[in-house]
């Protein structure tokens, strides 16, 4: 019988919150725990504290899992949980993505402030984003509209568009449904021209390979199609050695038995994306995943990352 709370680590945003605190109501319900059996402990990582610089420079997405995974690591928490588009594709040794949450929606979602549609905003308008992948997207479709910097959590990033820092910005729809702010999205991207990222709109949960325990009570919480599907793209992700410093795109879908993946590799500058589509087994995911990065890489040429 259990006696020392579950403890589950996460950063403090409000969507991280949401998330773990969707993770403990979860947990709370598949085994029948009280409210004192599962406790949530909130961890500030360096991703949050380096605010001024694009993660691009800093050390990319270790950065919002570093302290995380050292408390995980040395047993002050019994189970992490992340966004899984911000995980590295190598984690420290002794810990692993145990299971995945259902899926959310993983389309790219845009907030615009003079236009509503990236199509219709007026010439050189001024569209703000941390991410890479979405800067070389939004040049790929538009080479006229300038890019700036948006650091921050949702709300940081929303109240610096109100300011009028930028005519527009691009946010993941899962997070904002997460919030309960999905009023404020103007426009949903489609995402065969404007793919998201790896892992996007998936909650992960990592912990201790070989840890019993957890893994029997993660079990029920672990989505087989959505487990299949960030096996895939990640594998993607892992043979291009794709980073905050690298515009990748990628998203598998299951349907029965069947994986279908698209991916994308951009320039920054988006003047230059290569597209891969594969398809096969679901209990082969991560393999289509590599083969589908070392063909598109094969297809892009062996200096097409000699940018980074």
């Amino acid at each position: 019988m259990q006696t020392a709370p579950l403890k589950i680590g996460t950063r403090g945003s409000p969507l991280a919150l949401a998330q773990a605190r969707e993770v403990r109501r979860r947990l709370m319900e598949a085994h029948g725990l009280g409210n004192d059996a599962v406790e949530i402990a909130v961890m500030s990582t360096a991703g949050d504290r380096i605010q001024d610089r694009p993660l691009s420079e800093v050390g990319g997405k270790g950065l919002f899992t570093q302290e995380i995974e050292d408390a995980l690591r040395d047993g002050r928490i019994d189970l992490a949980v992340h966004s899984s588009k911000d995980m590295p594709t190598v984690l420290p040794e002794g810990l692993y993505l145990s299971a995945f949450l259902k899926r959310e929606d993983p389309r790219d979602a845009f907030i615009g402030r003079a236009a509503p549609r990236v199509t219709d905003l007026p010439v050189g308008a001024t569209v703000g984003t941390s991410s890479l992948r979405r800067e070389a997207l939004i040049r790929r479709m538009r080479a006229d509209i300038h890019v700036v910097g948006f650091r921050g959590n949702v709300e940081t990033r929303l109240r610096k568009l109100e300011e009028g820092q930028a005519d527009g910005t691009i946010l993941a729809y899962a997070g904002l449904k997460r919030l309960g702010m999905e009023h404020v999205v103007t426009e949903l991207l489609d995402p065969v021209l404007f793919p998201p990222a790896p892992g996007q709109g998936a909650i992960a949960i990592e912990s201790r390979v070989g840890d019993a325990r957890i893994n029997e009570l993660l079990a029920p919480l672990d989505d087989r199609d959505t487990h299949a599907a960030l096996d895939c793209e990640r594998a993607f992700l892992a043979c291009l050695d794709g980073s905050c410093r690298t515009p990748i795109a990628g998203l598998a879908t299951i349907a029965g038995d069947r994986l279908i993946f698209s991916g994308m590799i951009l320039t920054p500058d988006g003047s230059e994306a290569h597209e891969i589509k594969a398809e096969g087994s679901v209990a082969d995911a991560a393999i289509i995943g590599t083969d589908a990065a070392e063909r598109v890489l094969a297809r892009a040429g062996p200096h097409f990352f000699d940018w980074k």
